[in-house]
């Protein structure tokens, strides 16, 4: 019960929080240099790991943090939770793009936030044509100094299970020649992927020291990421 209680407080503070640091980014931000938004969408996601935090007890803690992003790079992440959608908005330098799907531009605040900052939403039916916008679009983005940020699986996959990992983000790294970094964590243990609850305790959050894709086809990224993402979740603990 004080779960669950504890759980609905933080839902509604985040949502308070989307109001107000997403109004923030399309009135006052686009006023101001993107460098600007940037840093505000990344306030947003340490206020939220705060308030996590102080109401629901749920904590992290980052394995291989001298790995993270210090320039341009493509992040491969797991996908179980709606926690590393926030949480790597404030762990990663401020300067990122998101490859999301485009249904999360039609919503009202948090789309117009998402559209002010230069994000790559796909439709995931599209097929090669979503694929060659994050080439495209992705290349762009690198080239700009920004840190590219994708779940290969696509979706939220519980923990113990996996899907299949998609090629799109390999297929950047492979004609962009840009580093790629793999993250893996076992939030969906602590913040499953259609629950409200959030238990307490301390979600870790592995990241991989970057490589070079050079030389390496997009399958044959795909299969290092995926290896190294479901070894390293594998290891993790997986009860709150």
């Amino acid at each position: 019960m004080l779960i669950t209680l504890r759980s609905m407080l933080y839902f509604i503070a985040m949502i308070a929080s989307i109001a107000l640091f997403g109004l923030a980014i399309v009135t006052i931000g686009l006023l101001l240099p993107l460098s600007v938004r940037d840093r505000i969408a990344a306030a947003w996601g340490r206020v939220n790991l705060w308030l996590m935090k102080v109401l629901c007890g749920l904590k992290y803690r980052i394995h291989g943090r001298e790995n993270l992003p210090k320039h341009a790079a493509i992040v491969m992440c797991k996908h179980q939770s709606t926690w590393e959608t926030i949480a790597l908005k404030a762990i990663i330098r401020p300067q990122q793009s998101w490859i999301l799907k485009q249904e999360l531009m039609r919503l009202p605040v948090f789309g117009w936030a998402l559209a002010a900052i230069p994000n790559i939403p796909i439709d995931r039916s599209a097929g090669r044509l979503a694929v060659r916008k994050i080439v495209e679009r992705g290349t762009e983005l690198l080239e700009q100094g920004r840190v590219i940020i994708i779940f290969p699986e696509g979706t939220r996959t519980a923990p113990g299970e996996k899907r299949k990992y998609g090629i799109g983000g390999a297929l950047l790294a492979e004609k962009s020649g840009y580093p790629v970094i793999p993250m893996a964590h076992n939030a969906g243990v602590f913040w499953r992927r259609r629950g409200l609850k959030k238990y307490p305790g301390t979600i870790d959050l592995v990241v991989g020291e970057a490589f070079d894709p050079a030389g390496m086809t997009a399958a044959e990224i795909t299969r290092k990421v995926e290896a190294w993402i479901e070894a390293e979740v594998a290891r993790l603990p997986s009860r709150p």
